[in-house]
Protein backbone atom coordinates (compact mmCIF):
# COMPACT_ATOMS: atom_id res chain seq x y z
CA UNK A 1 0.00 0.00 0.00
CA UNK A 2 1.41 3.39 -1.13
CA UNK A 3 0.66 6.26 1.14
CA UNK A 4 0.85 9.77 -0.12
CA UNK A 5 1.02 12.90 1.75
CA UNK A 6 -1.58 15.61 0.65
CA UNK A 7 -0.51 19.08 1.68
CA UNK A 8 -3.41 21.77 1.43
CA UNK A 9 -2.33 24.74 2.31
CA UNK A 10 -5.03 27.25 3.22
CA UNK A 11 -5.36 30.82 3.69
CA UNK A 12 -8.97 32.30 3.01
CA UNK A 13 -10.42 29.91 1.18
CA UNK A 14 -14.22 29.32 3.15
CA UNK A 15 -16.03 29.27 -0.08
CA UNK A 16 -13.92 26.03 -1.33
CA UNK A 17 -12.01 24.32 1.37
CA UNK A 18 -14.45 21.47 2.51
CA UNK A 19 -15.87 20.94 -1.05
CA UNK A 20 -11.72 20.10 -1.99
CA UNK A 21 -11.95 18.39 0.89
CA UNK A 22 -14.61 16.36 -0.12
CA UNK A 23 -13.35 16.28 -3.26
CA UNK A 24 -10.20 14.76 -2.08
CA UNK A 25 -12.26 11.82 -0.21
CA UNK A 26 -14.22 11.25 -3.35
CA UNK A 27 -11.10 10.43 -5.15
CA UNK A 28 -9.72 7.01 -3.43
CA UNK A 29 -6.91 5.40 -5.75
CA UNK A 30 -6.59 1.76 -5.72
CA UNK A 31 -3.27 0.75 -3.80
CA UNK A 32 -2.84 3.77 -2.21
CA UNK A 33 -3.81 5.14 1.16
CA UNK A 34 -3.86 9.37 1.89
CA UNK A 35 -2.42 11.11 4.91
CA UNK A 36 -4.14 14.22 4.17
CA UNK A 37 -2.64 17.57 5.76
CA UNK A 38 -4.70 20.55 6.09
CA UNK A 39 -2.75 23.33 7.26
CA UNK A 40 -4.60 27.38 8.00
CA UNK A 41 -1.97 29.54 7.26
CA UNK A 42 -4.03 32.41 9.74
CA UNK A 43 -7.03 33.03 7.96
CA UNK A 44 -9.28 35.76 9.14
CA UNK A 45 -12.44 33.75 7.53
CA UNK A 46 -14.33 30.66 8.56
CA UNK A 47 -11.43 28.66 6.80
CA UNK A 48 -10.40 27.04 10.34
CA UNK A 49 -13.91 27.12 11.50
CA UNK A 50 -15.29 25.02 8.20
CA UNK A 51 -12.52 22.83 8.42
CA UNK A 52 -12.33 22.15 12.42
CA UNK A 53 -16.11 21.15 12.01
CA UNK A 54 -15.07 17.99 9.40
CA UNK A 55 -13.15 16.36 11.10
CA UNK A 56 -13.51 12.64 9.15
CA UNK A 57 -12.06 14.38 5.91
CA UNK A 58 -8.45 14.99 7.02
CA UNK A 59 -5.53 13.23 8.88
CA UNK A 60 -4.55 16.10 10.23
CA UNK A 61 -5.07 20.30 10.48
CA UNK A 62 -2.64 22.35 11.18
CA UNK A 63 -3.34 26.40 12.28
CA UNK A 64 -0.99 28.79 12.38
CA UNK A 65 -1.12 31.32 14.72
CA UNK A 66 -0.61 34.12 12.00
CA UNK A 67 -0.39 34.22 8.26
CA UNK A 68 3.01 33.57 7.37
CA UNK A 69 2.47 33.19 3.48
CA UNK A 70 1.90 29.84 1.28
CA UNK A 71 5.81 28.68 1.81
CA UNK A 72 5.40 28.89 5.43
CA UNK A 73 2.26 26.59 5.65
CA UNK A 74 3.87 24.35 3.23
CA UNK A 75 6.87 23.88 5.55
CA UNK A 76 4.65 23.12 8.47
CA UNK A 77 2.96 20.67 6.11
CA UNK A 78 5.85 19.17 4.88
CA UNK A 79 7.15 18.70 8.52
CA UNK A 80 4.06 16.86 9.48
CA UNK A 81 4.13 14.73 6.69
CA UNK A 82 4.88 10.43 6.63
CA UNK A 83 3.72 8.90 3.39
CA UNK A 84 5.85 7.34 1.14
CA UNK A 85 5.52 10.38 -1.80
CA UNK A 86 3.73 14.00 -0.90
CA UNK A 87 1.75 15.63 -3.48
CA UNK A 88 0.74 19.40 -3.14
CA UNK A 89 -3.36 20.46 -3.20
CA UNK A 90 -4.42 24.04 -3.95
CA UNK A 91 -7.41 24.49 -0.99
CA UNK A 92 -9.58 26.54 -4.34
CA UNK A 93 -10.93 24.63 -6.88
CA UNK A 94 -8.14 24.96 -9.84
CA UNK A 95 -7.03 21.57 -9.36
CA UNK A 96 -9.34 18.97 -9.33
CA UNK A 97 -8.63 15.53 -7.24
CA UNK A 98 -10.59 13.37 -9.79
CA UNK A 99 -6.86 13.74 -11.54
CA UNK A 100 -4.83 12.17 -9.06
CA UNK A 101 -5.11 8.44 -10.48
CA UNK A 102 -3.69 9.60 -13.44
CA UNK A 103 -0.72 11.13 -11.05
CA UNK A 104 0.13 8.23 -9.03
CA UNK A 105 -0.12 5.68 -12.26
CA UNK A 106 3.63 6.29 -13.07
CA UNK A 107 4.41 5.85 -9.62
CA UNK A 108 2.92 2.59 -9.56
CA UNK A 109 4.02 1.10 -12.35
CA UNK A 110 7.51 2.58 -13.06
CA UNK A 111 8.88 4.01 -9.62
CA UNK A 112 8.87 7.29 -10.93
CA UNK A 113 10.52 9.51 -8.03
CA UNK A 114 8.52 12.98 -9.36
CA UNK A 115 5.49 13.48 -11.50
CA UNK A 116 4.13 16.73 -12.39
CA UNK A 117 0.21 17.03 -13.72
CA UNK A 118 0.87 19.34 -16.72
CA UNK A 119 -2.07 21.87 -18.02
CA UNK A 120 -0.29 22.10 -21.78
CA UNK A 121 -0.52 17.62 -22.75
CA UNK A 122 -3.95 17.67 -24.35
CA UNK A 123 -6.42 17.86 -21.00
CA UNK A 124 -10.15 17.13 -20.96
CA UNK A 125 -10.23 20.92 -20.24
CA UNK A 126 -8.71 24.05 -19.33
CA UNK A 127 -9.98 27.29 -18.49
CA UNK A 128 -8.83 29.83 -20.33
CA UNK A 129 -6.88 32.33 -18.24
CA UNK A 130 -4.37 35.03 -18.60
CA UNK A 131 -2.15 35.30 -21.64
CA UNK A 132 0.78 36.61 -19.94
CA UNK A 133 0.87 34.33 -17.37
CA UNK A 134 1.14 31.08 -19.32
CA UNK A 135 4.24 32.78 -21.07
CA UNK A 136 5.51 33.73 -17.60
CA UNK A 137 5.11 29.44 -17.02
CA UNK A 138 6.91 28.63 -20.40
CA UNK A 139 9.38 30.93 -19.59
CA UNK A 140 10.23 29.39 -16.34
CA UNK A 141 9.54 26.09 -17.95
CA UNK A 142 12.05 25.98 -20.21
CA UNK A 143 14.23 27.52 -18.39
CA UNK A 144 14.38 25.07 -15.80
CA UNK A 145 14.45 22.39 -18.75
CA UNK A 146 17.91 23.84 -19.93
CA UNK A 147 19.40 24.13 -16.74
CA UNK A 148 18.69 20.19 -15.71
CA UNK A 149 18.17 19.01 -19.06
CA UNK A 150 14.54 17.74 -18.62
CA UNK A 151 11.30 18.02 -21.17
CA UNK A 152 8.55 19.35 -18.37
CA UNK A 153 5.85 21.38 -19.93
CA UNK A 154 4.20 22.94 -17.00
CA UNK A 155 6.84 23.23 -13.49
CA UNK A 156 4.46 25.70 -11.59
CA UNK A 157 1.66 23.29 -12.08
CA UNK A 158 0.00 22.72 -8.00
CA UNK A 159 0.00 19.07 -8.78
CA UNK A 160 3.65 18.15 -7.99
CA UNK A 161 4.38 14.50 -6.67
CA UNK A 162 7.64 13.65 -5.44
CA UNK A 163 9.03 10.92 -3.02
CA UNK A 164 9.15 12.54 0.23
CA UNK A 165 12.99 11.19 1.06
CA UNK A 166 14.17 13.32 -1.80
CA UNK A 167 13.63 16.46 -0.35
CA UNK A 168 13.48 17.83 3.82
CA UNK A 169 11.60 20.68 5.50
CA UNK A 170 14.61 21.19 7.39
CA UNK A 171 16.68 21.99 4.04
CA UNK A 172 13.99 24.58 2.23
CA UNK A 173 15.43 27.69 1.86
CA UNK A 174 12.67 29.50 0.47
CA UNK A 175 9.00 30.63 1.92
CA UNK A 176 7.70 32.77 -1.25
CA UNK A 177 6.64 31.55 -4.48
CA UNK A 178 9.55 30.19 -5.35
CA UNK A 179 9.52 27.86 -2.72
CA UNK A 180 7.57 25.27 -5.61
CA UNK A 181 10.41 26.00 -7.78
CA UNK A 182 13.20 24.97 -5.20
CA UNK A 183 11.58 21.81 -4.00
CA UNK A 184 11.16 20.66 -7.70
CA UNK A 185 14.58 21.36 -8.43
CA UNK A 186 15.90 19.73 -5.30
CA UNK A 187 13.82 16.29 -6.04
CA UNK A 188 14.66 16.33 -10.20
CA UNK A 189 18.40 16.55 -8.55
CA UNK A 190 18.45 13.90 -6.60
CA UNK A 191 15.28 11.53 -8.56
CA UNK A 192 16.03 9.10 -11.56
CA UNK A 193 12.54 8.93 -12.88
CA UNK A 194 10.03 11.83 -13.81
CA UNK A 195 6.96 11.81 -15.56
CA UNK A 196 4.43 14.52 -16.80
CA UNK A 197 0.46 13.54 -17.07
CA UNK A 198 -2.05 15.75 -18.66
CA UNK A 199 -4.74 17.18 -15.80
CA UNK A 200 -7.88 19.52 -16.29
CA UNK A 201 -7.36 23.01 -15.06
CA UNK A 202 -10.22 25.52 -14.28
CA UNK A 203 -8.09 28.48 -13.29
CA UNK A 204 -9.74 31.05 -11.09
CA UNK A 205 -9.55 35.18 -12.10
CA UNK A 206 -8.01 37.74 -9.52
CA UNK A 207 -11.80 38.76 -8.87
CA UNK A 208 -12.68 35.08 -8.03
CA UNK A 209 -9.09 34.93 -5.58
CA UNK A 210 -6.33 34.29 -7.41
CA UNK A 211 -3.09 35.38 -5.79
CA UNK A 212 0.05 34.83 -7.89
CA UNK A 213 1.46 38.01 -9.75
CA UNK A 214 3.70 38.24 -12.36
CA UNK A 215 6.17 39.88 -10.41
CA UNK A 216 6.69 36.32 -8.24
CA UNK A 217 8.28 35.12 -11.69
CA UNK A 218 11.21 36.66 -10.54
CA UNK A 219 12.20 35.43 -7.46
CA UNK A 220 11.26 31.84 -9.46
CA UNK A 221 13.85 32.51 -12.06
CA UNK A 222 16.64 33.12 -9.33
CA UNK A 223 15.71 29.95 -7.26
CA UNK A 224 16.24 27.81 -10.73
CA UNK A 225 19.98 29.49 -11.15
CA UNK A 226 20.89 29.86 -7.83
CA UNK A 227 20.08 26.00 -7.41
CA UNK A 228 21.72 25.01 -10.72
CA UNK A 229 24.69 26.62 -9.79
CA UNK A 230 24.99 25.23 -6.31
CA UNK A 231 24.25 21.63 -7.73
Amino acid sequence: MLTVSIIIPAYNEEKSIVRVLERVAASPVPGVRYETIVIDDGSSDRTAELVAARPELYTRFIRMTQNGGKGAAVRAGLAAATGDYVLFQDADLEYDPADYHKLFLPVQRFDADVVIGSRFMAPAYVRVYYFWHQVGNRLITSLFNIFNNTTFTDIYSCYLLYRRTLVTSQELEADGWDQHAEILCRAVSRGRIYYEVPISYHGRTYDEGKKIRGKHAVAVIQMIVRRRLRA
